[in-house]
């Protein structure tokens, strides 16, 4: 029986959300070391990674390795979070954001729907930097989970300092899928995720670093995600 639309708080998903304001991020491409200007329209980015008890609420499913409510779900494919997305927007009465059909693997994706979606790559980094150039936004071990402190698994959300914008774990716990396709060239369908993980050395626990994989079969228990929205007009 579906569930979704009793399970799932309307005003926890608000006041999950921060305003994020216009301007523009620098970014680069490793493979052929182009460097480019992107620019930001204002949007909204939850200020935690998406929790195991938000996930469930909405999927009445928990894949996560290490189990806990308020830590960030992980263990999930791309797959799996833009699927997260589209219900979320369903049960809110959303536009969804991403057109799934899984028989020949094709995804569509509407960047003007006003549902929930991942932030696009440079959407992210962005919103990591604040506004600046920063490979990170404090002292790491103050801002993040990672190798030298996890314990060597992941924590519970918003317990290290936020960056200027409000925003919690953009660095370290878990690993971020975001909407973009790394180097379609190279690595084909292959998407993009961002921001260390709780088993990471400080080296890539960076606001620039950035990762891929394929986005229906991989999943691993530092690789997780958190959700955007555009600006409401």
């Amino acid at each position: 029986m579906e569930t979704t639309k009793k399970n799932i708080d309307k005003e926890l998903i608000d006041e999950l959300f921060v305003p994020i304001p216009t301007g523009t991020v620098e970014m680069r491409d490793d493979r052929t070391k182009e460097i480019w200007l992107a620019d930001i329209d204002s949007f909204e980015l939850s200020k935690f990674p998406i929790t195991q008890e938000i996930y469930k609420a909405l999927t009445n499913k928990n894949p996560s390795t290490f189990k806990g409510d308020r830590l960030p779900v992980e263990t999930v494919s791309w797959i799996d979070a833009v699927s997260f997305c589209n219900k979320l927007s369903e049960s809110l009465g959303k536009t969804q954001c991403y057109s799934i059909d899984l028989e020949i693997k094709e995804i569509t994706f509407d960047s003007k729907a006003n549902g929930f979606r991942l932030p696009t790559e440079a959407e992210w980094q962005y919103a990591c930097q604040a506004g600046t150039k920063n490979i990170r936004y404090g002292e790491l071990n103050d801002i993040a989970w990672y190798k030298g402190n996890s314990n060597n698994q992941p924590q519970d959300v918003g317990q290290k300092k936020p960056n200027e914008w409000g925003l919690y774990d953009m660095l370290g716990n878990v690993w971020e899928w975001c909407t973009d396709i790394y180097d379609k060239t190279i690595y084909g369908e292959y998407r993009v995720f961002r921001g260390g993980g709780w088993c990471d050395q400080e080296r890539s626990v960076m606001a620039t670093t950035r990762r891929r994989s394929h986005p229906f079969s991989f999943k691993i228990d530092d690789l997780g995600f958190r959700i955007a929205t555009n600006s409401k007009k």
